[in-house]
């Protein structure tokens, strides 16, 4: 069973193997969700990891600091996103196009989504994705490919539920009309 943040904070500051202990906990509960996050921008697997090794780094060093004004997960995910956009900045790869399989399906009208291959249909997903303006690209990533909640996406974004759903209803549609417009359906 997974530790809450307190308990992890509170290990962490004991010190010796206790501070050792706390960091593989807040690597195997938040490593998983860190990685999806990070996957979403570099859109590469061999760069997400680099990525999260740095982030995990950045963590370790700077967990001392940490004020509990706000969940580990918000404050980690802070640290991730701007690391990955250091970080891209700094490789200038952006637009990265290596990509495993995805764990995404399309269901695009009438086309049976199995006729194309899956790096075609990731290929197709990311560049919409990349279509869209920088608010709705962050609230659709969070939402479709890490499947948060939208209070969570709230916490994290600072933003309203309510602004949140428009935005994910927006980046939707424009989303679909995108692929419907690539598959011409």
């Amino acid at each position: 069973m997974a530790l809450d943040d307190k308990t992890i904070i509170q290990l962490f500051h004991r010190g010796g193997k206790h501070t050792n202990a706390a960091f593989k906990e807040i690597v195997a509960v938040y490593g998983p969700r860190l990685y999806a996050q990070i996957r979403s921008i570099a859109r590469s697997h061999e760069l997400t990891n680099d990525i999260l090794q740095n982030v995990f780094v950045k963590v370790f060093q700077n967990l001392n600091e940490f004020n509990q004004e706000s969940t580990l997960y918000t404050w980690m995910y802070r640290i991730a996103r701007n690391e990955t956009l250091n970080f891209l900045d700094k490789e200038n790869r952006r637009t990265g196009i290596d990509i495993d399989p995805p764990l995404l399906e399309i269901l695009a009208g009438g086309r049976n989504p199995d006729v194309l291959d899956e790096e075609k249909i990731s290929e197709l997903l990311f560049k919409a994705i990349d279509t869209l303006p920088e608010k709705q690209r962050q609230v659709f990533e969070l939402k479709y490919l890490q499947e948060l909640h939208y209070s969570e996406i709230s916490k994290l974004l600072d933003t309203s539920e309510g602004s949140l759903k428009a935005s994910f209803h927006h980046a939707r549609q424009k989303i679909e009309t995108f692929l419907r417009n690539q598959l011409n359906l």
